[in-house]
């Protein structure tokens, strides 16, 4: 293509410059040209390519609007008839990283290639790998932004061509649960007996078929009888005691706190902070009870339908979080909860 490619750029409303999570709920719009990160991937496409608009909509807006906002996108598309279009990078934001999927999606069923980039964790990955989409792999924040539009837009590049595309690997795309046959010049036998050897002689080796396994996770035997069980509240909300003494971090939490709610009929506005960065903490700041129902349990625990509830309310904050602090923060609770007796959990949804 002796022309530069036409380039339409999608980003939140944070990147967009509008704001926090104060600008979540910030409507779809256009801008033309290249916004926020946008310059830097207009630096990045050089003479090959050209930002010629970017779409811009806040996480929360698009989390109670997708299909509007997929509508929305679709018909800005058939307007603007762009040969790539780029969301993105999302990194581990995982209401950013849902966006830019669906957005690539719409764009990709319209016949447009997309490329979006996600750390490997973002929930958007999950969901979009398995629709084939092509996501870079980032880091997991804007740290890495350099690196991840240099990637996005040498795939962009080759994609918006029609260029012949290498593997996950050679690309640095994640894999899409695509197989391709490659010619190798050596029999099947050969290069598993390769494998098998530099296994044995514990070389490294890369396998050419890889499995991905889930642990299992068999859920516990129903309780007997709720009304004898003392419960535990635990919540991922970030909801902390006032000024935050134990230093919650907004995102990617590698530890939890405990506060006692002992005697509390109901969490009282003033006393506790909101320091979850991935939802609108207005609502939770006006009453704690909406993310952490500390007087809807008192009451079930006044009509007899759960034994006693716990005097302490263990805290973490969801957002970004990495599977494995996750997993051995379960743990560190799971443990305490069993010292102290406790046969159920609780666990709010943020």
């Amino acid at each position: 293509m002796a022309d530069p490619i036409r380039v339409i750029h999608f980003i939140n409303a944070f990147y967009g410059g509008l704001g926090g999570e104060e600008a979540a709920q910030t409507p779809i719009d256009l801008q033309e040209g290249a916004v926020g990160p946008g310059r830097l991937l207009a630096q990045q496409l050089g003479g090959q390519g050209e930002v010629v608009a970017t779409i811009i909509c806040g996480d929360g807006y698009f989390a109670e609007h997708e299909d509007d906002v997929a509508a929305w996108v679709k018909a800005r598309l058939e307007v603007l008839q762009p040969h790539v279009l780029i969301a993105g990078p999302a990194f581990r934001s995982g209401r950013y990283g849902l966006a830019c999927g669906r957005v690539c999606q719409v764009a990709e069923g319209m016949g447009i290639p997309a490329v979006t980039g996600m750390h490997v964790e973002n929930p958007g990955s999950d969901v979009y790998r398995s629709e084939h989409l092509y996501i870079i792999e980032t880091e997991g924040s804007a740290v890495g932004m350099p690196q991840a539009l240099e990637r996005m837009v040498a795939l962009a590049l080759k994609r918006g061509r029609g260029e012949p595309l290498g593997s996950a690997v050679e690309e640095g795309f994640l894999p899409r649960a695509l197989r391709r046959t490659v010619p190798t010049g050596r029999p099947a036998a050969v290069r598993a007996m390769d494998m098998a050897l530099k296994k044995w002689r514990g070389e490294p080796y890369t396998s050419e078929l890889s499995i991905e396994t889930f642990e299992a996770m068999p859920p516990p035997p129903p309780l007997p009888d709720l009304t004898n069980t003392l419960c535990a509240v635990v919540t991922e909300a970030g909801l902390v005691r006032t000024g935050n003494p134990d230093r919650l971090p907004s995102a990617a939490a590698t530890h939890w706190a405990a506060y006692s709610i002992a005697g509390m009929a109901r969490l009282v506005p003033g006393e506790w902070d909101a320091v979850h960065g991935g939802y609108d903490n207005t609502a939770a700041l006006a009453d704690p009870n909406r993310v952490v129902p500390i007087d809807a349990l008192r009451e079930l625990e006044r009509e007899g339908q759960v034994g006693q509830l716990l005097d302490t309310l263990y805290v973490t904050v969801g957002n970004m979080g990495a599977l494995n602090a996750m997993k051995r923060m379960g743990a560190e609770i799971a443990a305490d909860l069993q010292q102290r007796g406790v046969g159920a959990v609780i666990v709010p949804a943020t």
